[in-house]
């Protein structure tokens, strides 16, 4: 069942959490590396948070959103293009990595295979890692990609919370029907985190609750993300 402001049934964030989550992404934040190999991944500098989805999915556009940085994440003008895991320093509390974009049609078969296990060996290596976002376009239906992602997910042993792009797109009833589907499917994928948020980088629906989720999951705002991890699931 979702709730009346369209998101998740997970409880909404308190005035606490919002607070803490529009304090976290007022610090600076900047570009700080770049990677197309495992070789080439930067030094382990404290917690990392993952923002995945499909080409064309609005990745760009909500990490512009989120830090308030309108060109902070720029999308490449080709789809498919950019194959690298950037990096971005966020006040010096947590490091944002914008992951290659999947599923692109034109994108070769080796491109693709070489993409998925850095991705995958990225995932399953890297213990900073907290969580990651995946993207989906809210206004279409889910791609085979999608859930591949997810099964890699899951293999990886990864955390992954679901967040809907461009949910301005949608009515208020094919919004909350698209919800209700996605909540169904998490609810069989073990790494999946039982939170699905709705978000418009256009008007700004669902920022400041993202933004409160990602505090929540640093332990700022009052509330302990490994805890409410575990909690949550139980």
């Amino acid at each position: 069942m979702t709730g009346i402001d369209g998101q998740s049934p997970v409880p909404p964030p308190t005035e606490a959490e919002l607070e803490a989550g529009r304090l976290l992404f007022a610090r600076p934040c900047q570009f700080v590396h770049g990677a197309q190999t495992l070789a080439q991944l930067p030094p382990v500098a404290g917690p990392e948070i993952a923002f995945a989805g499909r080409s064309n999915v609005g990745k760009s556009s909500l990490l512009n959103a989120l830090t308030g940085h309108k060109g902070l994440a720029r999308a490449s003008s080709e789809p498919g293009r950019t194959r690298q895991l950037n990096f971005f320093d966020l006040g010096g509390t947590v490091t944002l990595v914008d992951m290659p974009g999947y599923g692109y049609a034109r994108a070769s078969k080796d491109i693709k295979a070489d993409w998925q296990g850095m991705m995958f060996d990225y995932l399953r290596g890297r213990p900073s890692l907290q969580r990651v976002f995946l993207l989906l376009d809210s206004r279409i239906e889910l791609k085979q990609s999608d859930r591949d992602v997810m099964d890699l997910l899951d293999r990886a042993a990864v955390t992954f919370q679901i967040v809907l792009t461009k949910s301005d797109g949608l009515k208020p009833p094919a919004r909350a029907r698209k919800i209700e589907e996605v909540e169904r499917l998490v609810r069989s994928h073990p790494a999946a985190f039982p939170c699905v948020r709705a978000t418009s980088s256009e008007t700004g629906d669902g920022i400041p609750a993202l933004r409160a989720d990602i505090a929540r999951l640093l332990g700022l705002g009052g509330g302990d993300g490994e805890t409410d991890d575990a909690q949550r699931r139980n």
